[in-house]
């Protein structure tokens, strides 16, 4: 699964290198080492013209849903996305990207659980495959929301935990943003794992494992 990122390359650049527009929330949201669900996060998608940077809640809100009090996943499985109600038309169609630096995952040993910080072998900034839904109702506010894509471990995450999000390779950026791409046959190839060893983990301080918890020194690697 994922259930915690982090993002500390300013928005500007994250707009700059994914060629999208600012929207004015999206503009004032901080660089952050430790991103739970439920908080405001940039997105990518696609716009009237070319692509914005969007602010939207992680814990997707289906359109369908009676009030916002209802159920909330941070996550959506490649393996039953296309199927399950909650996020077969958002896959067709609403697809976005997260852009983020890193991630945490946490492996159970004899002494607890290990938090590791995992990214690009070369420290990049990459993008989480994600879907969003609209949600509107009478005397409440509208709600952007969205989930992150996660699949089966590749041979870097298995020694850790036996799930990973779904990361999208720039050159399938295009396709995953087109809302006109509503083939499961053309979109399925794109949530594939990414490779292992294009990738990088290390163990981290346990003080990420509190939300509340902020700082680049979340992202240090642990000593010796």
């Amino acid at each position: 699964m994922c259930g915690r990122y982090e993002l500390h390359t300013p928005v500007e650049e994250i707009a700059r290198r994914f060629d999208a527009a600012l929207t004015d929330e999206a503009a004032a949201l901080p660089p952050r080492y430790n991103i739970a669900p439920t908080l405001r996060v940039p997105v990518v998608r696609a716009a009237a013209q070319g692509r914005e940077v969007e602010a939207m809640t992680w814990g997707l809100l289906p359109s369908w849903a009676k009030d916002p009090a209802a159920v909330k996943p941070i996550n959506a499985r490649v393996e039953t996305v296309f199927d399950k109600p909650m996020f077969r038309n958002a896959i067709k169609r609403r697809r976005c990207l997260v852009p983020a630096d890193g991630f945490y995952e946490w492996r159970a040993g004899p002494a607890g659980k290990q938090p590791f910080h995992i990214g690009m072998a070369d420290d990049s900034p990459f993008a989480f495959a994600c879907i969003w839904e609209y949600w509107a109702k009478p005397g409440h506010e509208p709600v952007v929301s969205c989930a992150i894509l996660v699949t089966a471990a590749n041979e870097l995450m298995a020694k850790i935990h036996d799930r990973m999000p779904v990361i999208v390779r720039p050159e399938h950026y295009a396709a995953w943003l087109d809302p006109k791409l509503a083939d499961a046959p053309a979109i399925a190839p794109m949530l594939e794992q990414y490779p292992a060893e294009e990738m990088r983990a290390y163990p981290v301080s346990t003080r990420v494992n509190n939300a509340r918890n902020e700082g680049p020194d979340l992202v240090r690697p642990l000593a010796g």
